[in-house]
């Protein structure tokens, strides 16, 4: 391991991506994350890459598709509108089956909304897109974690053929704080599907154009076998202090770091509080929430936006508990003693 460096999220994010072997990165600016673009625009000329700042998100996602076509590791950035205009390219990219990693700095709406932190993208990214496709989310909760979880993007990526979603938001892509990154190379993976030039072999083709209805089927039904894989192998769940608790909070990301400030409030007054926090949003640990279920009074969805992971929390408790929600939305971000105010409430019920 190196040693520590003092960085700020979104430029973290970007360093993280390099040393995962990017070398392609195009994007449009948008608060919060601008960042992003600014560091790669200069580091990635440093290891023979490119930037390119296209003249939208939408031309963005569909060059991202041109690159990700050849074998390239590419990446784009964005926040909230900024990937609602990207989602018609990325489900071209799913369709395709391409590796592309998409970061998602998330600020309040909706509309033109605020560039403050939110949380209000879970369904976005979770329910993306026109067609039958999925991306593979992951939602840090530091900086640390958003750059080990970065580089395991372009794995995930690779392995599976498909975009990939690291889920942030604006506290996580502007503030501070050290972090380690890992110094082992980019692993290699087999991109014998790309279009490289065909001498000496058969052409490839990369499309997600089928005419025939019952070519474009089974299409679908080989996407969602690898969905299904995805399911199988990828799941990621912190809990935390779960051992022994009588209420679970449910969060993620920087939420879930106020979650964890919250419960040490809450255990230093004597109220058995952890927490269940999902590290992938999809494919969600819906088996941890229903083997926590069976063992606490209520669990506590907490969210940065109006209630949108709480429909994932409700169909993994499946009814076995009550499921109860506290949001902040449009940048306001919750304190600690708003939720253990909330879980006092809800205990003295």
């Amino acid at each position: 391991m190196g040693e520590k460096i003092l960085m700020k999220g979104s430029e973290a994010i970007a360093e993280a991506a390099v040393r995962a072997g990017c070398k392609l990165f195009f994007g449009y600016p948008i608060t919060p994350q601008n960042e992003v673009p600014e560091y790669m625009s200069k580091r990635l000329f440093e290891v023979g890459g490119q930037f390119v700042q296209a003249e939208s998100e939408v031309a963005a996602s569909n060059m991202c598709y041109g690159a990700a076509a050849v074998g390239h590791r590419v990446m784009t950035s964005s926040s909230s509108p900024g990937v609602t205009l990207k989602q018609e390219g990325l489900s071209y990219c799913a369709g395709s089956e391409l590796p592309v990693v998409v970061v998602n700095v998330m600020r309040g709406g909706p509309g033109l909304g605020g560039i403050q932190p939110a949380q209000s993208d879970y369904f976005q990214a979770t329910r993306p897109g026109h067609g039958d496709f999925r991306y593979i989310v992951i939602a840090p909760a530091t900086i640390q974690e958003a750059v080990d979880l970065m580089m395991d993007a372009f794995d995930l990526a690779d392995r599976y053929r498909n975009p990939v979603m690291v889920l942030a938001d604006g506290l996580i892509g502007q503030m501070m704080e050290p972090v380690v990154f890992r110094e082992d190379p980019p692993k290699e993976y087999d991109k014998s599907w790309a279009c490289t030039g065909c001498a000496g072999r058969e052409k490839n083709i990369v499309n997600s154009l089928y005419l025939d209805p019952k070519d474009l089927e089974d299409h679908n039904f080989h996407l969602f076998r690898k969905y299904d894989e995805v399911e199988k192998n990828e799941i990621r769940v912190e809990e935390y202090l779960m051992e022994d608790a009588e209420v679970a909070l449910a969060a993620y990301g920087t939420t879930a770091r106020i979650c964890k400030t919250a419960i040490g409030l809450l255990r230093a007054q004597g109220f058995k509080v952890g927490l269940v926090r999902p590290i992938t949003l999809w494919p969600f640990p819906y088996r941890t929430f229903r083997k926590v279920a069976d063992r606490v009074r209520f669990v506590l969805d907490v969210e940065m936006s109006m209630g949108q992971m709480i429909q994932d929390v409700r169909l993994g408790v499946v009814e076995r508990c009550p499921v109860h929600f506290y949001g902040r939305v449009g940048g306001m971000v919750p304190a600690p003693v708003e939720i253990v105010q909330q879980v006092q409430r809800l205990l003295a019920e």
